[in-house]
């Protein structure tokens, strides 16, 4: 028995990294009774077959994080690929998948990509949202040149040695920033549809590809991001800027609403807060509520 991690999974069959070498695996039935799927990034235990190279899933490891959307499991970092152009700029659809990541303790990069497709007044726009980003604590590339050699080479720093996805609407250009970090790769990229604004899917599969010392997942985009498992008690804590502030609040719990003396809501009348992010968090509260299977009184 071996214990290795999921390289890649492909139409039933895994591909697990252990002591340098890759084995193609599948998973035993019992993952289908337990109601359990193995996925990119699990660390698991497995037999080989006498040829050497395959063999059986038998066991997935605790898992330290686990995302949905893209399906990978022990992330440390997620680059989340962000278009500024090409599909329009969604700082919703951002700060969804921002919640999301800080729910499962995953480091966020933000990475703005198409800038170079702006007029100067959009970036001049567009700068001053990355900046905010950027205030809140969260690691922003934001470039006139969206793959500056030295921004790429500062992203490939901060990646090395951690396991990563890179997660974003279909057609941000998540493949294509791949292509850049990896000269020579190749991955496949897809136009934007002039008729539906949106990205044609062009990644069909999830691997994790060693570049420079990360394992980098590259996965299949996806038009909107709706996992919403928190409560709504749990929400402010996943804005960073709200978590620091909670403490100022006149009472202890505040969900930064209706109550007096909101330290969240002050901020925010004074533009110490961005108003995007408020009325984002607004809306999420929201959602919750609304999800009763998943809303705890």
């Amino acid at each position: 028995m071996k214990t290795g991690i999921i390289q890649q999974s492909l139409s039933g069959f895994y591909d697990v990294l252990a002591d340098g070498q890759l084995y193609r695996t599948r998973g035993r039935g019992n993952f289908r009774q337990k109601k359990v799927k193995p996925v990119v990034g699990d660390h698991v235990e497995f037999t080989v077959n006498d040829d050497g190279t395959s063999g059986y899933l038998l066991k997935i490891l605790d898992r330290r994080n686990l995302l949905v959307r893209p399906p990978v499991a022990n992330i440390d970092v997620a680059v989340v690929v962000t278009a500024a152009t090409q599909p329009v700029f969604s700082p919703n659809l951002l700060d969804r998948q921002l919640v999301g990541l800080e729910e499962q303790r995953i480091t966020p990069v933000v990475y703005f990509s198409k800038t170079d497709l702006l007029t100067a007044e959009q970036f001049a726009q567009l700068q001053k949202v990355a900046t905010g980003y950027a205030n809140i604590g969260y690691q922003a590339f934001f470039n006139q040149e969206p793959f500056a050699p030295e921004q790429l080479a500062k992203l490939k720093g901060l990646l090395m040695g951690k396991v990563v996805t890179m997660m974003g609407q279909t057609g941000a250009g998540k493949s294509t920033l791949l292509n850049h970090l990896v000269p020579g790769l190749d991955l496949a990229t897809g136009e934007i549809s002039q008729a539906l604004k949106r990205g044609r899917h062009t990644t069909r599969k999830v691997s994790l590809l060693d570049v420079d010392g990360a394992l980098i997942a590259d996965t299949p985009g996806f038009s909107s991001y709706e996992t919403f498992d928190m409560t709504v008690e749990e929400l402010p804590s996943l804005f960073p800027e709200m978590r620091r502030l909670a403490p100022e609040c006149k009472f202890r719990g505040c969900l930064h609403l209706k109550e007096p003396g909101c330290a969240v809501k002050d901020a925010l009348e004074h533009g110490i807060i961005m108003k995007s992010r408020y009325d984002d968090y607004v809306q999420f509260h929201d959602i919750i509520v609304h999800q009763k299977p998943n809303y705890k009184k």
